[in-house]
């Protein structure tokens, strides 16, 4: 890996975007990187959970657009192999936490914003900066910004391009948890470690569920959770999670 770290522990998957001295701006390697590192997080069964950071007191300052950032393709076979990312990392199985601290902005503010969960330390700043660069939003942001704080709202951030502190991402939706820095590590630790030892089938259906709520009805939903549900009931784990709690003792989940 040139631009990545990936460390594994107990379950839990730690990805670093590792150019500090860019504020991990994403150069093409580290797109190639993140598109096979969340390829091979799906395919492993032990990877309960992923973390996504950043390296050196920043998530991520956007796309490398400098020379130096690497050769590219033609503009619209570099677009497509960016939302080939953002979707693999949206469709990942398992649950995903983005540790931000410091700056997220473009397309590293909507790499969190394709997380599951966020948690930001009180001095992490985020903007959709790409109007600033002449660009239009992109890494998925189109889809998932108005999903998140409205629509009116999420075209305010997009057309002026404003950085937001934590307390006003917050407010907006766009964060789960500011927390102070120094408490930053370890809250994201806790919230890691509770979802890799939680039911990691239940845990994935929930999140597909959740993630198609807004393009289905009402009745494809309740269809969708009793299929689920039906499947859930078959599984070593529901059967672990009753016997637990009729023996007052934390359930151990296998995934089957």
């Amino acid at each position: 890996m040139q631009a990545i770290v990936v460390a594994r522990a107990a379950g839990v998957v730690t990805v670093t975007m590792n150019r500090p001295e860019k504020k991990n701006a994403i150069n093409p390697a580290m797109w190639r990187e993140l598109l096979d590192t969340f390829a091979d997080v799906a395919e492993r069964q032990e990877d309960r959970v992923m973390v996504l950071t950043g390296a050196g007191g920043a998530f991520c300052s956007g796309a490398d657009l400098s020379p130096e950032g690497g050769d590219r393709p033609h503009p619209l076979a570099w677009m497509r192999h960016i939302a080939d990312v953002a979707l693999e990392l949206h469709r990942l199985p398992k649950p995903t936490i983005a540790k931000v601290g410091g700056v997220a902005a473009g397309a590293g503010l909507n790499l969190a914003l394709g997380c599951d969960l966020i948690v930001a330390s009180d001095d992490a700043r985020f903007s959709e900066i790409f109007t600033r660069r002449g660009l239009s939003i992109d890494g998925g942001g189109s889809w998932l910004l108005p999903r998140l704080v409205g629509l009116h709202k999420a075209k305010e951030l997009a057309f002026f391009a404003e950085v937001i502190d934590a307390k006003e991402a917050s407010e907006l939706g766009l964060v789960n948890r500011v927390v102070a820095a120094a408490e930053l590590d370890g809250t994201v630790d806790a919230w890691a470690r509770r979802l890799a030892d939680g039911p990691p089938l239940a845990l994935s259906m929930t999140k597909t569920m959740l993630n198609r709520s807004f393009e289905v009805s009402m009745d494809q939903a309740l269809e969708d959770e009793a299929r689920c549900q039906t499947v859930n009931f078959s599984t070593a784990d529901t059967a672990e999670a009753i016997a637990a709690f009729m023996a007052k003792r934390e359930p151990r989940f296998l995934g089957r």
